[in-house]
């Protein structure tokens, strides 16, 4: 490249981190600051969950376009368009007036998410060898673990000393600056003949999923009434059961289910899920554990936390030396049970805990769920051809999505279990424990699926010697 830029590599994976940093500390500012929102609008902390659920929901149901919209339009654009429909999704946030204001803002920030997220992904794989792959997802990660660095102590200091509402407007430059680097330095990127809209394959996808995420996270909160949310996830289990029957001996589909037959993306997706679940949750958890279970201040909670985001980079700075040493299969089966534990670990937490000893909990559990994360999103487009580029980066991310709105749902169903239990109204750090107890076996178990990986699964991407390796 000209004028000394750096390159492409490089400075793509940089380019899309505007993204992932506008969309992670807008996720982890509202996390830490869901207390003092809800006492705002006048709702509970656990039925304003709602809104970290809409987002994910609008995630889960638009990613699946993300590969057709780029291959037709072309991904600068959807791009630009993604980071204006999420900006906008901001200023709307901080401007709700009540719960449903805030849900329905919430799932347009989720639509520009949809496209914004998976198409960056999409131009990263088509622009950087399989063999320097590993390295391009650290350079594009990096930069956006600065958001829940920040993120944390940011949300905790917007919420206790000025509105909360500032939590997203600060979107708002961060959205503009992205545009900018989008329309400066990444060129168009379409297919030359883009297959048809599965209209009919997206409407029953779709319909399914949203029934599902909704009635899983409504599913005892008196939010609606009891029938209706087992109707939702009645209707969305057999929408979802109708698409992969729709789905079966079609090429023209909306998502592409031939794709599990890729070994290695299979085991990604359903070991992934899986630990995604159990991580996930921990983003509502955590900081509903230190504020109302220990009575912190979302400030102090925020600074407390903010070493997971630590860790976290420092992993990515070892990401390829540690992946290149051990090999993929390896290093997922040991995170997933060092995840695990570290989630037990939080659990067993108690206020009285020295604040070193929370933040050293923090910083370990950031670098292994970091390495994890970076490892399955290496391999899993190890062995998919490019062709089917695109169609498997909306498959992954709809996966990805689908998995964290269940482990947050999950999460607020097993506090609301706990207290329905007890008889009580008030969260205590008793509470915390059995939820984080289930959700480390959920983790350490998606252990037991990436053993099915071949020892030198991954090899192209890695770096790693291929001696067992053969396709």
């Amino acid at each position: 490249m000209s004028g000394g830029l750096p390159r492409p590599s490089m400075l793509i994976p940089l380019i899309v981190a505007c993204a992932l940093f506008m969309e992670n500390l807008d996720a982890t500012v509202i996390t830490t600051a869901l207390p003092p929102i809800a006492r705002s609008l006048h709702e509970d902390p656990l039925r304003l969950s709602l809104a970290i659920t809409a987002y994910l929901l609008s995630l889960a149901v638009f990613i699946p376009l993300s590969g057709w919209v780029a291959d037709r339009y072309g991904a600068r654009r959807v791009f630009r368009g993604a980071i204006v429909v999420f900006t906008c999704g901001s200023m709307l946030c901080g401007a709700a007036q009540n719960m449903p204001e805030l849900v329905a803002a919430r799932i347009l920030q989720g639509i520009g998410g949809a496209m914004m997220v998976p198409v960056g992904r999409l131009v990263l794989l088509r622009n950087v060898p399989k063999s320097e792959l590993v390295t391009a997802i650290s350079y594009l990660t990096v930069p956006a673990l600065l958001a829940p660095l920040l993120g944390a102590p940011l949300g905790g200091l917007i919420a206790t000393y000025a509105s909360w509402r500032w939590i997203f407007y600060i979107n708002l430059p961060i959205g503009l600056l992205g545009y900018w680097l989008v329309s400066r330095y990444i060129a168009e990127v379409r297919e030359a003949e883009p297959r048809q809209l599965d209209l009919r394959g997206w409407s029953l996808l779709g319909a399914g999923l949203a029934g599902l995420v909704f009635g899983f996270e409504t599913l005892g909160k008196d939010v609606l009434p009891p029938a209706l949310v087992w109707t939702m996830l009645g209707a969305g289990t057999l929408l979802v059961g109708g698409y992969a029957l729709y789905a079966r001996g079609r090429t023209q589909v909306i998502l592409d289910l031939t794709l599990l037959r890729v070994p290695t993306f299979a085991v990604v997706i359903s070991a992934g899920s899986l630990f995604r679940v159990g991580i996930g949750a921990f983003t509502l958890l955590m900081p509903l554990l230190l504020q109302l279970g220990f009575g912190m201040t979302p400030l102090r909670s925020g600074l407390l936390t903010f070493g997971g985001a630590i860790g976290a980079m420092l992993m990515k700075l070892m990401a390829a030396r540690i992946v290149r040493r051990f090999g993929f299969r390896s290093l997922l089966v040991a995170n997933s049970v060092i995840a695990g534990a570290y989630l037990l670990a939080c659990g067993l937490l108690r206020p009285e805990a020295s604040q070193a000893l929370i933040v050293a909990l923090m910083l370990s559990s950031g670098f292994f769920s970091s390495l994890q994360f970076t490892c399955l999103n290496a391999i899993a487009f190890a062995d998919v051809t490019e062709s089917r580029m695109s169609q498997a980066t909306s498959f992954s991310s709809t996966a990805q999505q689908l998995s964290l709105s269940v482990g947050v749902g999950l999460a607020a169903q097993l506090l609301h279990l706990r207290l329905a239990l007890r008889h009580e109204a008030t969260l205590l750090p008793v509470d915390f424990t059995w939820a984080f107890a289930i959700l480390a076996a959920i983790t350490v178990g998606s252990a037991l699926l990436y053993l099915r990986l071949p020892a030198e699964a991954g090899a192209s991407v890695s770096g790693r010697p291929a001696r067992a390796f053969s396709r």
